[in-house]
């Protein structure tokens, strides 16, 4: 079994687009909520999310970006900021010992949308040749291999908010075994569409603050209302230390644990006191071969709705035995929305970070306190803490759910 790193980090988020810009965004604090650009929601009911602002044209050439779902434009994105993060050049990744696992919650809804107006308003006949692979949720996987030639291992995950985590988890078991020298892996989503932001509120799963979208996305706090949908993409170079080591890689982090487990409860409503989260963490902790004291922060799942928060916090309070043995908390999805099948990548950078760089992330907008909620949530501000071990966790509908540990390199 190979030991598994961190060496390239790709974050294409509403706060920052490469490593760099979204730690400094973490650190400030920075709100990537806005009011929705790209089309009239009005009518919608809700009319805020967190957009991702990157020029397309310096990363895909346009004839080619025709041809692209906007979620597989964003993982190409992240994908070539990981990799030059990495340093690792083109020629050096291709072949069979690279392989690719990278998420999507959905795929390309943008797209059906499009061509779903083609089809039952005009001629059927006129309906691209490009739909069906412009909108499988495979395609960021695939297309990212065939850009750089990967032909090693390649998979997807589609568990719907656990998606990207997922993701991750799985590269690494491949290079923990022996399957591929190098993985890019990681999570994309592009669901800022009218139907995407249509199907989440008449959910009432959404967030209503849209007189006040900076503070709209308010996890553990007793105003909570809802989350906010963010869009983006996470993408991670995860290689084998022996391979890191070989060619002198900056290691951000070792990956060293892993878990997922099931609900089997309800359709959205995560189990009562958090029970499947609390399973799973337990076994990413056993793969880990660590104890819950080990961990020094948790990158929460923290979705800014009264169910998630609450069965979470319940969670945490069950593995580590009490309030007062609870690690500080933080969910950054309090700047960048949420971000469906790209959170858990996104979040999973966030957590590599806190350990690389010493500074945990905040909870922005933690503005009242519920009682009910009473842990250290790193309210508002950035907070300097050298950690050993980082736990990001993510929980989707259909009660899936997934934790990654990760483990500082010296």
């Amino acid at each position: 079994m190979h030991r598994v790193v961190v060496t390239g980090l790709g974050p294409v988020t509403p706060i920052g687009v490469g490593a760099e810009a979204f730690l400094n965004a973490q650190h400030r604090a920075k709100n990537g909520i806005r009011h929705i650009t790209r089309f009239d929601a009005t009518e919608l009911g809700v009319t805020i999310a967190g957009e991702v602002d990157v020029d397309m044209g310096a990363f895909i050439e346009r004839k080619e970006a025709k041809r692209l779902d906007r979620f597989v434009q964003l993982a190409l994105v992240g994908a070539a900021l990981a990799l030059e993060d990495a340093g690792l050049k083109p020629e050096e990744v291709a072949g069979e010992r690279t392989g690719t696992c990278i998420g999507s919650g959905i795929g390309g809804l943008g797209i059906w949308e499009e061509q779903s107006r083609v089809r039952f308003a005009r001629d059927p006949m006129r309906m691209s040749p490009f739909f069906i692979p412009m909108l499988i949720a495979n395609m960021a996987s695939g297309h990212v291999a065939m850009r750089y030639g990967l032909t090693g291992p390649s998979s997807t995950v589609v568990t719907a908010c656990a998606t990207g985590s997922g993701a991750v988890g799985d590269a690494y078991r491949m290079v923990e075994r022996g399957e591929a020298d190098v993985m890019i892996t990681g999570g994309t989503e592009a669901c800022v569409t009218p139907m995407g932001i249509a199907g989440f509120a008449v959910m009432k799963a959404l967030s209503t603050r849209n007189d006040s979208p900076e503070t709209a996305s308010r996890p553990f706090t007793a105003s909570r209302d809802g989350f906010v949908a963010g869009e983006g993409a996470g993408i991670l170079v995860l290689e084998s230390y022996e391979h890191a080591k070989r060619r002198g890689a900056r290691i951000y982090a070792e990956v060293v644990g892993y878990a997922t487990s099931a609900d089997a409860h309800h359709i959205t409503a995560s189990a009562p006191g958090g029970a499947g989260a609390v399973r799973c963490i337990t076994w990413a902790l056993k793969s880990a071969g660590i104890g819950p004291e080990a961990i020094g922060y948790i990158n929460a799942h923290g979705t800014s709705t009264p169910i998630n928060d609450l069965n979470e916090t319940l969670a945490y309070k069950t593995i580590f035995g009490g309030r007062e043995r609870v690690p500080p908390v933080s969910s950054t999805k309090s700047m960048t929305g949420h971000m469906l099948g790209a959170a858990g990548a996104v979040e999973a950078i966030a957590s590599v970070q806190a350990l690389y760089s010493g500074v945990l992330p905040p909870t922005r907008n933690y503005l009242d306190p519920d009682p009910e909620l009473d842990l250290d949530y790193i309210p508002n501000e950035a907070r300097e803490a050298r950690v050993d071990y980082a736990l990001s966790t993510n929980f989707a509908f259909g009660g899936q759910n997934a934790a990654l540990i990760f483990k500082r390199v010296e």
